[in-house]
């Protein structure tokens, strides 16, 4: 029996997941190129929890990256001081990826903030390794707030939205 042809992929990007723990490097991006229309773009990154220290080691540059996009405002947040994590309707995204707020540009999004959505129903959709994955709401509930912005980079357990 032969490996699924994207067997070799994962294990390439696990390896680059690796070596971003290893090196202490908060992101990495590689491009393969497997054939005129064909490659593979990898962007591997970890969100920081605290600043780093002034002493911390320099990356080790193993491929060209391409600027860190300035992190997504809360484009509809109600109460900025309140922690979206801690609350129990957090919706994370469950991969690295691109968000969509709709389905396609210019299309009318998923769901906006006041919105009453139903367990299952599409919030938005990550695209990763040219799959669009439809996110959907893990119950039913009301969008409190939209916590990223269309076409905005995501790591895995970044925050999406609330449905509370």
């Amino acid at each position: 029996m032969t490996k699924n042809p994207h067997d070799k992929d994962v294990e390439f990007i696990r390896a680059l997941a690796e070596l971003l723990n290893e090196n202490h490097l908060t992101e990495l991006q590689v491009k393969r190129d497997y054939g005129e229309d064909d490659s593979l773009n990898v962007r591997v990154s970890r969100m920081q929890t605290a600043a780093p220290a002034a002493s911390a080691p320099a990356p080790v540059a193993a491929a060209p990256a391409a600027p860190a996009p300035a992190p997504a405002a809360a484009p509809q947040a109600a109460d900025s001081a309140e922690d979206p994590a801690a609350h129990a309707g957090a919706v994370p995204s469950p991969m690295v990826g691109t968000a969509y707020l709709s389905a396609e540009p210019g299309a009318d999004v998923f769901v906006k903030v006041g919105d009453t959505v139903e367990e299952g129903q599409t919030l938005c959709i990550v695209e990763a390794m040219k799959t669009m994955n439809h996110i959907p709401a893990p119950h039913s509930g009301t969008v409190k707030r939209v916590l990223v912005e269309d076409g905005a980079a995501v790591e895995f357990g970044s925050l999406l939205m609330i449905v509370a």
